[in-house]
């Protein structure tokens, strides 16, 4: 079976269907989708407007650099703290040495 791709506003136009009054199975067969379909789209989509969804969908791109991003800060930092600390020993070392 060939996955169809909804946009988010398509999705969004289909729960305002059934909440203005038609039956559920009805839009869902219009629509091409199943009743389990319906209740994840409901689930995740339920009481938003499109403007709501794409900015939420904007605030999970933008989270998902912000946490690359921070990876990112965190691997540079924990190497930086193993140069420090090597270079900590090699002078502590020769201290001791001299």
């Amino acid at each position: 079976m060939r996955k169809r791709e909804f946009t988010e506003s398509q999705i969004v136009a289909t729960l305002k269907q059934v909440e203005g009054g038609r039956q559920a199975k009805d839009v869902c067969r219009e629509v091409g989708i199943s009743g389990a379909m319906y209740y994840v789209w409901k689930a995740k989509y339920g009481g938003l407007d499109v403007a709501d969804v794409l900015r939420i969908r904007n605030l999970e791109m933008e989270h998902s650099k912000l946490k690359w991003l921070y990876a990112e800060l965190a691997l540079e930092n924990s190497a930086l703290r193993e140069v420090i600390a090597k270079t900590v020993d090699q002078a502590r070392k020769r201290l001791l040495a001299t």
